[in-house]
């Protein structure tokens, strides 16, 4: 087997804040293989771009990545590397693919110039080059006349059209590894399967790999080959995609499954997690979904799980993997009581 391109170990990114510290990634352990694409997903709050923005190290005051967090990429130790020598790698070797292109590309500057200054800062471009390189991505990523729509602000295009201006900047040094955060969540659903098919193109014509930050299982079915499902600053299962969809085993990604629509389902109505994710700076004790579980039972509310081997490649942060009798008899959950008793 070959070793991972991106291997983390223990990621801890702590914010220190005047209402106290905030685990927004607590413990956090995976890794990517060449050429893979992996889905990373969860609700709003649950640390997903956090976990992105750690691996680029752009965690700023009063965050911080906690010194037994490791990050290995490429064989080297993000951690360990220069300011100057991260630069290098951001960009370069690891690129990322922003939620909305609209705060991510800047209005005042065409979308060929911020495409070009990509190879005029990595790669020493000259500025005939950089701009020929520019025109080059876009026709790449299916943006017709792209040698006009480069002289065109952001502004002027359509969401589609920049969501693929960014990809285009994101690919154009040819990186290893590109995280893409949320990147179809702005878009309407044919122009999502335009980006999810662009995405699923350039990573067979390139060999890169992806991780792919999203709240939409439908989104990772569509696209990745093997899913992390993150609650509460950590990894709550880890299966391949094929897996997770026929046999999820934690009581989170089930419900998770159950708030997708189907075909065929119009009548009935979705399934709901009852309650909202607990703030980083106050994780619940023992496991951190037990409050919003129906399995529920007294072990969960004090022993916390670690990660639980239930099937090949698939692990799951539940003592359900111990003691399965207690799915056999699901009840309202703690937080929908204390939301009725309040009510």
């Amino acid at each position: 087997m070959p070793d991972p391109l991106l291997s983390i170990e223990n990621l801890r990114t702590y914010f220190y804040t005047d209402a106290g510290v905030a685990r927004a990634v607590d413990g956090v352990s995976f890794h990517i293989d060449p050429g893979e694409t992996v889905g990373l997903v969860g609700e709003s709050g649950c640390g997903k771009s956090v976990t992105a923005l750690s691996i680029l190290r752009l965690i700023g005051s009063p965050g911080r990545i906690e010194p037994e967090s490791r990050m290995r990429f490429e064989g080297r130790d993000l951690l360990r590397l220069s300011d100057e020598d991260m630069r290098r790698v951001r960009g370069n070797r690891i690129a990322m693919i922003f939620q909305e292109p609209m705060t991510a590309l800047n209005p005042v500057f065409t979308v060929g110039d911020q495409i070009a200054e990509v190879a005029r800062v990595h790669q020493r471009a000259s500025k005939q080059d950089a701009w020929k390189r520019a025109v080059e991505m876009l026709e790449l990523v299916g943006i017709p006349g792209p040698a006009e729509r480069a002289k065109e602000y952001p502004h002027q295009l359509s969401g589609g059209m920049r969501q693929r201006v960014v990809i285009a900047m994101a690919l154009v040094m040819n990186p290893a590894l590109v995280i893409a955060d949320e990147p179809t969540t702005a878009l309407d659903v044919t122009i999502q399967a335009q980006i999810l098919d662009l995405l699923k193109d350039l990573q067979r014509k390139f060999g890169t790999s992806i991780l792919l930050i999203t709240h939409d299982m439908g989104v990772v079915a569509e696209t990745a080959s093997r899913v992390i499902v993150m609650y509460g600053g950590e990894i709550v299962e880890q299966a391949p995609v094929d897996r997770i969809f026929v046999k999820p085993h934690h009581p989170y990604t089930e419900g998770l499954l159950g708030a997708m629509p189907r075909m065929g389902q119009e009548r009935e109505r979705l399934q709901t997690i009852p309650g909202t994710v607990p703030p980083p700076t106050n994780w619940p004790t023992g496991c951190r979904f037990h409050d919003r579980c129906q399995y529920a039972w007294d072990r969960t509310a004090h022993e916390h799980p670690p990660l639980y081997e239930v099937g090949p490649g698939h692990l799951s942060r539940c003592h359900l993997a111990e003691e399965p009798q207690h799915r056999l008899h699901p009840h309202e959950p703690l937080v929908a009581q204390k939301q009725e008793v309040a009510s």
